[in-house]
């Protein structure tokens, strides 16, 4: 037979006091309400006999906390994300909260489910990095009041609180560096894809090359979670076209796939194609040679993040104000980009 679980009313019924009296005590507010040492201990002894555990989902009701903060990324299991998870986590801990991590995908319809169930768990703050196509339900948080804040990218049209990195600054200077080492023939790998850092990271690498009066030759593809879906169109762009002396991929997902494909294929890096990636990753050091790479400030990025979010925990509702930063990133060079090619006009 299973045993029934107890509730606030079983307490108050076997110890004959009321139920009102009971919640105090558990929560903390017996010397606010003048209940007796004597009656506390009594309660509280009971407790622990009968192995209560609260409901916190009718706790979080009663008191209009959770104590937990729902962390939506495209995927927890990509480095950059788990990173700045772990310190989010860590600074929310020492805060007081607890951290429910889920996945979007990039799916906008699994963001709705995921956005509904967090609104449903009564978490009190959101932290998001969103996917096209959830504008309309990221501005409803807002308008209720909800703390939320939005990392890696944002939506223009809305008024949110975001931290991100100038993504069209960093590749800028990733191609320039090309440009200014003699690379003309420079590539750009990314994935198809709508959203603000994506979109900001190919502006950056056309606005060097058009200052220099060079060529874009730009790569999409779409995201998939097989590898094998990603490397077969950079193999096949890589095939029929040939000149190539340097590449930029646009995440470090591709920049792996990337390299995949360039060791298939006997490409020396970075003697026959020079190589950068967008985000650091400690596998690029493990390269022979290493790989330049477009390092994103993952702890201040995590430090922004949750101190945006803790200020308007704290901050009553009605006055929570919209912040937003913008940080740099850092150009790591390594052996994948250090040979020179003659520049124009030399001998």
């Amino acid at each position: 037979m299973v045993n029934k679980k107890l509730s606030i009313v079983d307490i108050a019924n076997q110890l004959n006091i009321s139920k009102t009296t009971v919640s105090f005590i558990l929560n903390g507010r017996a010397k606010e309400k003048r209940i007796s040492d004597e009656l506390v201990q009594k309660v509280l002894k009971f407790v622990e006999e009968v192995g209560y555990k609260p409901n916190s989902l009718a706790k979080s009701l009663r008191t209009g906390k959770s104590n937990i903060i729902g962390l939506m990324v495209e995927n927890i299991s990509d480095i950059f994300f788990a990173n700045i998870a772990r310190y989010i986590e860590d600074r929310a801990y020492k805060n007081g909260y607890r951290i429910i991590y889920c996945s979007t995908d990039n799916d906008a319809a699994k963001t709705k489910d995921l956005i509904n169930m967090f609104r449903d768990r009564h978490v009190d703050g959101y932290i998001i990095a969103p996917p096209v196509g959830v504008e309309e339900d990221i501005a409803a948080l807002i308008k209720d009041d909800l703390p939320v804040v939005l990392f890696d990218r944002f939506f223009p049209e809305l008024e949110s609180s975001y931290v991100v990195v100038d993504n069209l600054d960093a590749t800028y200077n990733a191609t320039k560096y090309f440009i200014d080492h003699g690379y003309k023939n420079i590539a750009f790998i990314t994935f198809s894809s709508h959203q603000t850092q994506m979109q900001a990271r190919m502006d950056g690498y056309e606005k060097a090359l058009k200052e220099h009066n060079l060529a874009s030759h730009i790569k999409e593809v779409d995201f998939y979670q097989d590898p094998q879906f990603i490397i077969d169109p950079i193999t096949d762009f890589l095939e029929k076209n040939k000149g190539f002396d340097a590449i930029l991929f646009g995440t470090n997902r591709l920049g792996v796939c990337g390299l995949k494909v360039l060791s298939n294929m006997g490409i020396k890096t970075p003697d026959d194609i020079a190589v950068i990636s967008f985000d650091d990753n400690e596998v690029f050091e493990m390269y022979s040679p290493s790989i330049t790479a477009i390092a994103q400030p993952i702890e201040e990025i995590a430090d922004n993040v949750i101190t945006i979010l803790l200020h308007k925990l704290k901050t009553p509702v009605g006055s929570r104000k919209i912040e937003q930063v913008t940080l740099n990133s850092e150009l790591r060079i390594r052996g994948s980009s250090s040979v020179d090619k003659p520049l124009v006009g030399s001998k």
